[in-house]
């Protein structure tokens, strides 16, 4: 007895593709041309803006440290009427003198903090008021307010005459 083979044709699982899109233009075999860069992403110009911000923060921490080191003891300061942060009570009282007003307070973790107020008359109409703020005995800043305008101060005022005279 002979068996019968069965025949069927081998199937691969692959499709063939044919392309049949036509193109009008020729396939160029050139690479595709690259964008230019923006001129902000060029290495020299970051190389310069990121120096330049560098430089940037550099100049402000010397800002804040370098008056300090030139002048330790604040008596350049206090020979020109200045205050500093840093300044103790001591050093602000022989700088500016005493205060008009002095507010003390107590923070819950029983920090002392002093508010100082100088008061600058003017005129009888016109005051700007200078603020010193202390942290345990330490300046640690301050500010100033009050009236920036300035009454015109007559230079030849004119004599009141009295109602009823000549």
């Amino acid at each position: 007895m002979q068996e019968q083979l069965e025949t069927r044709p081998f199937v691969t699982g692959r499709i063939p593709v044919t392309d049949h899109t036509t193109s009008a233009s020729p396939v160029s075999t050139l690479p595709p041309a690259e964008e230019p860069t923006p001129f902000i992403r060029q290495r020299p110009v970051r190389l310069i803006i990121n120096s330049f911000l560098v430089l940037f923060v550099v100049a402000l921490i010397a800002f804040r440290f370098v008056p300090g080191w030139l002048d330790p003891d604040f008596s350049k300061h206090i020979e020109s009427h200045r205050v500093m942060v840093g300044m103790d009570r001591k050093q602000v009282l022989d700088s500016w003198g005493s205060p008009n007003t002095m507010n003390v307070t107590h923070t819950k973790d029983g920090l002392r903090r002093e508010e100082w107020i100088f008061e600058d008359w003017e005129s009888p109409a016109v005051v700007k008021h200078r603020y010193l703020y202390f942290e345990e005995g330490k300046l640690i800043g301050g500010h100033f307010s009050g009236s920036d305008v300035r009454l015109p101060i007559p230079t030849n005022p004119e004599p009141v005459k009295p109602k009823g005279h000549p």
